[in-house]
C-alpha cells in the first residue's frame, strides 16, 4: 500500500506557465503568414501544372472561398500542431508549445479538435484578454504554455 505522502504526489497539480497574450498574437501572426506563403506556392504549383484548375477556382464565389480558406488554415494548424506534439510553427520559433491541463502532451484528435476550434469565425478574438484563453483552448481543455 502507497504512503500518503507519496498519494500526494500523484495527485498534485503541475504547475504550468500560461504564454501570455502577446506570445500568442506572435503564434497567430507567423502562422496566418507561413499559411499564406503555403497557400501561394500551391497556387502557382497548380498554375503551372494544372493551369485549368485555376481558371475554375477563379469563378469560385467569396463566401464559398472564405469557407474553404477556414477549412484549410484548420487543416494545417491541426496537421502542424499534431506532428510538432502541440507546436504549429509559429509557437516553434516563440519557444511555447499547446499542452493538455495536467501539463501532458496533446493527441492527434485534440491537435484536430484545436485546428477546427478556429474555423470558427470570430475565434481569433477570443484570445484577447488577461489571462489569454481562447476557444481552441477551452473547448479542448489545452493550454499553450512557456517551454
Amino acid at each position: 500500500m502507497q504512503s500518503e505522502n507519496s498519494q500526494n504526489e500523484l495527485f498534485e497539480e503541475v504547475e504550468l506557465t500560461p504564454a501570455s497574450t502577446v506570445k500568442r498574437f506572435i503564434n497567430y501572426l507567423i502562422d496566418v503568414i507561413l499559411f499564406y506563403i503555403l497557400m501561394l506556392v500551391i497556387g502557382l504549383s497548380i498554375a503551372l501544372f494544372i493551369p485549368s484548375l485555376i481558371e475554375t477556382m477563379a469563378n469560385i464565389n467569396a463566401f464559398a472561398d472564405r469557407i474553404l480558406t477556414l477549412v484549410l488554415f484548420a487543416l494545417y494548424m491541426s496537421v502542424t500542431e499534431a506532428i510538432f506534439k502541440g507546436k504549429s510553427l509559429g509557437k516553434l520559433i516563440t519557444g511555447t508549445r499547446a499542452v493538455n491541463l495536467d501539463g501532458s502532451e496533446i493527441s492527434l484528435s485534440t491537435a484536430f479538435g484545436r485546428g477546427f476550434s478556429r474555423a470558427v469565425p470570430l475565434c481569433v478574438f477570443s484570445a484577447f484578454g488577461n489571462p489569454c484563453n481562447p476557444w481552441q483552448d477551452r473547448w479542448t481543455d489545452t493550454v499553450v504554455i512557456d517551454g
